[in-house]
């Protein structure tokens, strides 16, 4: 195993050291290991919290922006944050209007950010939370009760961040979030398995000519192991079980993401035969992205998520964003 690190123990903690740097608009709680903008927390301003284990970079500190994230908490290695991060974190970005959790379906997550939203009400502090679950591959995995939360945590981050910029109260806020939840679909690929510098080997075995499909952002398996085939049945397959589960019409947010060791110029392939297989539905991706999001360290392989677009959606989609990972119209 190769990997550009100091030590195992110190791969977060130097990451987040080097985004901080990168990056003036943000600063680095290493004693938390939480990641804030530095300019809140904005009084009035809603909060947005978010995390996981990390590995998914860019998600989520790198979504950590103005029209995004006001903190996230990134846990270890695919481990998930601890509630006292979620508390740091949650404190960190109250400007007294209230904090919104942004959860993927996970069990730790799910346990670690209800019993710190819990610990933050008996100290006063008015919080919700969403719940991301829009994986269609699996109804349960190793990771989780019901559909696990991938691609479609990256739409609420950005939807609900857009509005909660214009002073919209929490209720609000976390409608929205649920909203886009409720409106988007995934679907994952793996053409190889992802290394750990923990492990130091492959999450799972798979053949020369073998894929998973269906898989989720840790390693886990998916719903098959199949032969490699060409992209376009393979975004067949992809598009089949997202429309199987929500019907594909109209306009959509549509992502093509790469799971950490895919080229683009193989992204955008797949992106085409995703658009061919809208038009084919009488749809469109009225808006998309196409790139690294939310990855599982060095694997190959892609996921698809598509969300269905309203009016309001659209206009939130479009708000000005500025991040390390995602910015336009500032």
């Amino acid at each position: 195993m190769k990997k550009l690190i100091n030590s195992v123990d110190s791969v977060v903690v130097d990451a987040l050291r080097g985004l901080a740097a990168a990056h003036p608009g943000l600063r680095v709680d290493t004693e938390n290991q939480i990641v804030v903008r530095t300019s809140g927390p904005q009084p009035g301003k809603v909060g947005l919290v978010s995390g996981g284990g990390s590995g998914h970079e860019p998600l989520h500190a790198g979504f950590v922006g103005y029209g995004m994230l006001d903190a996230a908490c990134p846990g270890e290695i695919f481990t998930s944050p601890v509630p006292d991060q979620v508390i740091a974190a949650s404190e960190a970005v109250n400007g007294g209007a209230g904090v919104l959790h942004i959860v993927k379906n996970y069990t730790g997550d799910v346990l670690n950010f209800e019993m710190a939203a819990e610990l933050c009400a008996e100290e006063g502090m008015e919080v919700a939370g969403v719940l991301v679950d829009d994986d269609v591959a699996v109804q349960d995995s190793l990771y989780t009760a019901g559909r696990r939360g991938t691609g479609a945590t990256l739409f609420v981050e950005k939807i609900a961040g857009a509005l909660a910029e214009t002073g919209a109260p929490l209720a609000e806020v976390a409608r929205v979030a649920k909203e886009v939840d409720a409106a988007s679909r995934s679907f994952g690929v793996a053409l190889s398995a992802c290394v750990t510098p923990a492990a130091g080997r492959p999450t799972f075995d798979l053949g020369e000519d073998e894929i998973e499909l269906g898989i989720g952002i840790h390693g886990e398996p998916g719903r098959a192991r199949s032969a490699m085939r060409e992209a376009r049945e393979l975004v067949g397959v992809v598009m089949d079980a997202i429309d199987e589960d929500m019907p594909i019409s109209g306009d959509n947010l549509v992502m093509v993401n790469g799971m950490g060791g895919t080229p683009l110029i193989e992204l955008y392939i797949v992106f085409a035969e995703v658009t061919d297989y809208l038009a084919g539905k009488g749809a469109r991706a009225a808006r998309s992205l196409v790139g690294n999001y939310v990855t599982s360290l060095d694997m190959q392989g892609f996921s698809v998520t598509v969300c269905r677009l309203t009016d309001e959606l659209t206009r939130l989609w479009d708000a000005p964003v500025e991040t390390p990972a995602l910015r336009w119209g500032r």
